[in-house]
């Protein structure tokens, strides 16, 4: 046994994939090593039949779960079937295992109880006006369900399980290695007392077939990215009696072409005239919400200047009032002049060079000092003539 390979590593597949993954990954090994696919293939046909061995382990909940335990010794192992001490011999980590069932430090497969059902995780997306009203969506999934042919037990209709012969349906077994005497589940019913020959012809034993769902998801207003929402009893179903899981969606919040989200704040860019930004104006401005809002642009007003216009944000998750909306404004130098209209700015430009602004004298100011500096360059002196007799 110590030269076999660990059935997981022979199948590639995680020590927890699920009978999908590991249905999946047995096939597509199997068409690769197939003998008809590889007839005389020596090496082909080991693989094949490898391959085939921890499909047939790994796909049977029993012996998967012996072998998760104990490793390739619990799909050999020998057991007493009767209430007596047995003589069987058992190896050295197994004998430890008794001890923790023995003394309550380990658990009993068969005396556990039913099992919850597993949560489920989605991602749903929304776009940001969504996002500031709040919305309700419909989500469709596909989950495990109860069978509804068994009702979840794994057996046919009528079917009564036969008594484990190895324990003689009392879900125990006694040990003996030496003069040490334990008793201890019956791992081949897992504590149960009876063993199954037949299962559910719908869900194959397993007490779960996968359906589709649709659901109506709530999601609040002043949701963002990243945000998520616990729908409790809506993922899997548990075993009979047990608690269905939870679905939880996780929120993604689509960028806007005009707003930009900055907390609870909106931030948009609105262009506005150089006329509109010398001498004040008020504007409209869009709103996510549809409507437009007035903005007082006050005289002066420079290009890049963010403006605010309180109540037009995003709310809060806990109720808080709306942030603010955030407005940029850019001020546009047309592109083309009416001939009037260059007329006018050549006026302004002539008025502007008798009344500067402090920060344009300043600038020439400064300008004339350095220019008024001597920054002539030294003359240079007149040619001498090497000329001979001179």
């Amino acid at each position: 046994m110590a030269s076999k390979r660990d059935y997981y590593e022979v199948l590639g597949v995680a020590r927890n994939a699920t009978e999908e993954e590991i249905k999946r990954a047995f096939r597509e090994l199997a068409k690769r090593y197939h003998p008809d696919r590889n007839p005389g293939d020596e090496e082909a046909a080991k693989k094949f039949k490898e391959v085939s061995e921890a499909y047939e382990v790994l796909t049977d909940p029993e012996k998967r779960a012996r072998y998760d335990r104990y490793g390739f010794a619990g799909l050999e192992e020998t057991w007493a079937p009767a209430r007596r001490p047995s003589e069987v011999a058992e190896p050295l980590d197994s004998i430890f295992d008794l001890f923790s069932d023995f003394f309550g430090l380990g658990s009993r497969p068969g005396r556990r109880g039913p099992r919850p059902g597993r949560d489920l995780e989605v991602e749903l997306e929304l776009d940001l006006k969504e996002a500031l009203t709040g919305t309700t969506r419909s989500l469709e999934i596909e989950r495990l369900e109860l069978c509804g042919e068994c009702g979840g037990v794994g057996l046919p209709r009528g079917y009564r399980p036969e008594a484990c012969p190895r324990c003689g349906g009392q879900g125990e077994i006694y040990l003996r290695q030496g003069i040490l005497t334990v008793r201890t589940s019956c791992r081949a019913c897992q504590g149960q007392g009876f063993r199954v020959t037949q299962t559910c012809p719908r869900c194959r034993g397993r007490g779960k077939v996968p359906a589709r769902r649709t659901i109506e998801v709530r999601i609040p207003a002043g949701v963002e990215t990243g945000n998520r929402l616990q729908l409790s009893g809506e993922g899997e179903a548990g075993d009979p009696g047990a608690p269905r899981g939870n679905l939880y969606c996780v929120l993604r919040v689509r960028e806007h072409p005009f707003f930009r989200r900055q907390g609870r704040d909106l931030l948009c860019q609105v262009p506005i005239t150089f006329s509109q930004a010398a001498l004040g104006a008020e504007i409209d401005v869009p709103t996510l919400d549809g409507k437009t809002a007035k903005l007082q642009i006050p005289r002066g007003t420079q290009s890049h200047e963010v403006l605010r216009i309180p109540g037009q944000g995003m709310p809060g998750l806990r109720g808080q009032d709306r942030g603010d909306l955030l407005v940029q404004v850019i001020v546009e130098v047309p592109r083309k002049l009416s001939r009037r209209q260059e007329e006018l700015l050549r006026e302004l430009a002539e008025l502007e060079q008798k009344n500067v602004t402090p920060q344009r004298r300043s600038f020439l100011d400064m300008l004339k000092a350095w220019l008024s500096t001597d920054s002539t360059p030294p003359t240079a002196p007149p040619p001498t003539s090497n000329a001979p007799g001179k």
